[in-house]
Order: C-alpha cells, then structure tokens, then sequence
C-alpha cells in the first residue's frame, strides 16, 4: 500500500453499515488531508451482516422503509427505481410497487448501501482523498502505541500497518459454544443458509424477536410453502416430508413483539437526543447522575403531551414503574397470537391512513435519547431500565414487517407455531445427540422438561463482556478498560456485593461499582483507558463491546449519530474536548 506521507492515515475497521455512514461524513467534511483504508471480512462494502448472505436470504426483510433511513447519496426508492428487472426479479418485485414506505428484502438493501458506498467512493477521487479497499480482511489485532501517536492493525492478509486514527466497526459477533459440537444445536441463526433444513420433528426457538423471526421464516420454508387462500388470507401449508414439523417459541414473558405502524417523524435524529446543557443541569442537580426518571419525563411524557394529549392524561401521574407495568399487563392478559393479530388490524389501519401510534413512537424515540447519555445514569438506574424499561421497548420498537407478521399468523393458524412462556430461570441443556433440553416453569408454577431434536438460539446479539473484547493487545495494555457505573448509594452496591453479584466492586476511592457489559467510551466515542482518559486515536461504533455504555442497538439512525460525532470530533476546526468526560 503505496501512503502520502503528507497525509494522516485512517483505519475504518470494517465497512458494513457504520463504516459506511463514517466514511459517508469523512466525505462530507471535504478533506483531502487524510488517506483512508477500508477493511471488512466480508467480499462486499456496505452490506454488513444483517444485509449481506452472512445474516440473510431472500426471504428476509428490513424492518425499516425509505423514509426511515438517513440520508446518503440517493435514496432506496431511487435507486431501485434504477435498477434493470434482471436485479429485482430474484426478490419478485418490481420498480413500480417500491414506495418510500414500503420494507425491501434485506440482500437487496445490502446491494443499496454497496452502491452508496461506491458513490461516495466517487466522490472521494474528486475531492483528492484516497481510499484503499481491502475486502475478505479479518482483523487479527489492534496495538496502540501513544509515544508515536500511532496504532498498528494487523490482519491475516496484509500483516500489520500504522495509522494515526482507526475506527472500530467490526459489528455482530455470536458466539458459537455448542454449534458444530452437537447436531441440531445453533447458537444463532445465521448465517441464515444453515437453517435451510427439511426437518420432521419440533424446533424449540429460544427469544420471540425480529432474530426469531428470521429463523421461522427460513424453517417454514424448507418445511412447506406459503399461498393464498380463497378469502385472502396467507396460508402455510405442510410439506409431504415433514409432516411432524413444528415451532415452539420460548420468551421470558411469552409476548410477541408489535408491528410496524406509520412514524410521523420516521427519522430519529440528534434533535431527539437531550441537550448536552439539560444533561449536565440535571447531573448537578443529582450527584453527578443522570436520572432515568428526568429522561423518562424530558423525552417521553413531555412528548406524549404534545402529540397524544388524551394519552397524556392517563399516564402523566404515573411513574416509570407504573406505566411499564400497566402497558405490560395489558398485553399479558391476552393470548400473545390474538393480540398480534388485533395489533396487525391496528398497525394497517395506522399505515392506511398515514397516522401514527403516538405512544409507541415516542418510546422509539426514548430509546434514542437514553442511549447516548446512559454512562452518566448510576448503578441502581441502569438496572431500572434493564429490568423495568428495556423489556417493553424492546417488545414495542421490533416493529415486525407486516410480511412476517402475516407468516407467522398463517402458520399459528395452521397449528405449526406457538408461544411458550418459561420465566426468568429458564435454561437450555445441549444434548450430545442432538438437539437441546428445555427446562422451565410455566405461568402456573410447574415445572417442564422437554426434549427438542432441533434447537436454535434467537434471543439476538448479545452486549459482550469486557473478556469477549477481541483486540488482546487492547486489553493487556490496558487501553481499554472494563465500563463501570458507579452506585449512587454505597449502602445499596455494598448490599449487591454481599449478596453475591460478582459485577459489583469496590474501588480504591472506596465507593462500589457495578460492571456492565463491555468497553469504556467516552461522549465522542473514543475508547477510554482506567484513568478516564479518551484515546484520540482509538473510537468505538462496534455496538455489541459497548453495550453497558450504549444500551439500545438504534440500528442505522446509531451509525449516522455516532459517526457524526466521531466526524464532529476529529474534522471540525473547534472540535468538542474529549478531556476527562467518565466523572466517577
């Protein structure tokens, strides 16, 4: 790789959809002073796992439409507007069925943001920044070197190179314990081309997600087909092959996720996020802590007012704890395929008549704005919304394209899929046979044990501990340290540690901290050492090792805010101070 020495050099480690809204402000911010190189495992820019073959087939689609994506050169609707017919005819569509609002089959998408990334690649020889490409790239190991200001990245293919900044976006991990150990056990469902299995018994699928959803739409159709009833309705009809064939769901509460509905505002954007002023005015107020009641009330409650005033009225006395529950019971009280199926109605009644179900957007966007300042709440407020908040966003905003939504309803209906609830204690025993042991306590108290041939893992990508960090250099030169958040009361995280959470410790200033699940980032993403010290060469979009700090997975409105921000910090001529931002 021939490098103008005149130049810094930029690393974008990995180049799925978060490389590619980096590289998309890189472009922006019209600067030739740097020299770029793109890296990614995989043999195709932009598409990443969730849009490449590595997490979908064709029978998969995005859970977001065109007007729901931020902008980069040209819209989805325009380019496949562009397309020949030879390009869509794989996925039977046409340019002419495409709206703004209409989902797209996720391969295809991962073909959009290939050619957005080409685009930008265009523009980028214009402008006299030089991009190198280096496709089927694994990163091997990332070392920082702070007295020449620079890090080294090795890969299996081009050894090691010096930059001056690398950006971290190597994306989805999952882990694989069992699979390829047990037959029949998968510890995820991708890449999807692994569930194309023709299978005449029971599958247990452990979660109830968009994850889950991906592995049903596969199996089914290996399994038989879909067609049209006389009345209209989708229908699912066994294959002669499989005539045991079935799905058992398994979800702590035994809920299905809700359905995609019309968004009036369907772009989240930095305007959703909760001023860095309102953030530090309330931090003063509150022992240095942000409070997840303030935020439940700034970008909830303050919304829901405006937008839905009638809605307002039945929920602004209630806490956070109250209205997750009366929104939780309500859904409990009903037969979790009833409910979907009402909530379908409601959900094409939404988008029929382009208005929105207010609350369940404003959750969307509350979601949004307590991720970025979620490092500032305390201990006991980050279990708060583990335990009380995140289970009912994460049910909320799936929002379920209406073409799984209709699947899933056609094969209940056809007494191939069901719900089981099995509770906190849950657990799963793989079989050397085959297969998995699912062991649990239902609604009524009694205990079940059942054996399944098959068993596939869907309860989506999991935040990974500071252990599972894949970079060791990083770790054993303590670049990068464990993220922490302090308990606002001693007494409740020295209860916590007595009572045997080992992610609870005391520290030399003698206060108790609960570790959470991945790296340190600091306010501009810049991976954070044990001092609290932002590394100006190091930043972190790779969600799943920072998930104790970065809580909610935003998907493609996380890789424009989280990129622009990363943009902000290193091409603005006034650049925000990185300084000391972790305030323990």
């Amino acid at each position: 790789m021939v490098v103008n020495e005149q130049k810094k050099r930029i690393a974008i480690l990995g180049a799925g959809p978060s490389g590619l809204f980096f590289y998309k402000h890189l472009v922006e911010s019209k600067r030739s002073d740097w020299d770029v190189s793109l890296f990614d495992r995989s043999s195709q820019l932009g598409a990443g796992m969730p849009y490449g073959s590595a997490g979908a087939n064709r029978e998969h689609v995005t859970n977001v439409s065109a007007n729901e994506i931020p902008p980069l050169v040209t819209s989805l609707t325009e380019w496949i507007q562009q397309q020949p017919a030879e390009v869509l005819e794989p996925f039977q569509l046409e340019a002419t069925q495409v709206s703004d609002y209409r989902v797209v089959p996720r391969i295809l998408f991962g073909q959009y943001l290939a050619a957005q990334f080409d685009l930008l690649r265009e523009q980028a020889a214009c402008q006299g920044l030089i991009t190198h490409v280096h496709l089927n790239s694994q990163i091997l190991d990332i070392v920082d070197d702070p007295e020449t200001n620079q890090v080294w990245v090795e890969t299996d293919t081009m050894g090691k190179m010096p930059f001056d900044v690398a950006i971290i976006c190597t994306g989805h991990q999952w882990p694989t314990k069992h699979e390829g150990k047990i037959p029949l056990y998968f510890s995820s469902p991708y890449p999807p081309a692994k569930l194309k299995l023709t299978l005449n018994h029971a599958v247990a699928i452990r979660g109830a997600s968009l994850t889950a959803i991906d592995a049903i739409r596969t199996l089914a159709r290996h399994n038989g087909h879909f067609d049209t009833g006389p009345d209209g309705r989708l229908r699912f009809q066994l294959s002669p092959q499989s005539p045991d064939f079935r799905l058992v769901m398994h979800s702590r509460e035994g809920l299905l996720p809700a359905i995609r509905f019309h968004l009036e505002e369907p772009l989240i954007s930095a305007e959703d996020l909760l001023s860095p002023d309102l953030v530090a005015d309330n931090r003063a107020q509150n022992d240095g802590f942000l409070s997840l009641d303030f935020v439940f009330d700034q970008a909830f409650k303050r919304a829901i007012r405006r937008k839905a005033p009638v809605f307002y009225e039945r929920i602004k006395a209630m806490s956070l704890e109250e209205f997750v529950e009366t929104m939780m019971s309500q859904r409990e009280k009903e037969d979790a395929f009833q409910l979907f199926a009402a909530e379908y109605k409601q959900a094409e009644e939404s988008i029929k008549k382009h208005e929105s179900i207010y609350w369940k957007e404003m959750l969307a966007v509350l979601s949004f704005a307590l991720n970025y300042p979620a490092k500032y709440f305390s201990a006991e407020d980050m279990e708060r919304l583990k335990k009380v908040l995140m289970p009912l966003i994460s049910l909320v905003i799936a929002f379920v394209p209406q073409s799984s939504a209709r699947e899933l309803l056609a094969l209940h209906q056809a007494g191939l899929l069901t719900i089981q609830s099995v509770g906190q204690d849950s657990e799963v025993i793989p079989q050397p046979s085959g297969g998995a042991i699912y062991e649990y306590t239902d609604e009524d108290g009694q205990s079940h044990r059942v054996y399944y041939p098959a068993f596939v893992d869907c309860i989506g990508q999991p935040h990974l501990d500071f252990d599972d960090f894949p970079f060791t250099s990083l770790r054993i030169d303590k670049t990068v340290s464990p993220a922490r958040l302090r308990y606002q009361s001693n007494q409740e995280g020295q209860a916590a540690r007595e009572q045997g959470n080992d992610d609870v410790e005391q520290l030399s200033d003698g206060n108790y901290y609960l570790r959470v699940p991945g790296v340190a980032i600091n306010d501009d993403f810049q991976l954070v050492n044990e001092e609290g010290q932002g590394n100006p060469r190091l930043y972190m979009m790779a969600v799943p090792h920072m998930g104790g700090y970065n809580p909610d997975y935003s998907g493609l409105d996380f890789c424009e805010t989280a990129s622009a921000r990363i943009s902000q910090r290193l091409f603005s001529d006034n650049p925000t101070a990185a300084g000391l931002l972790l305030q323990f």
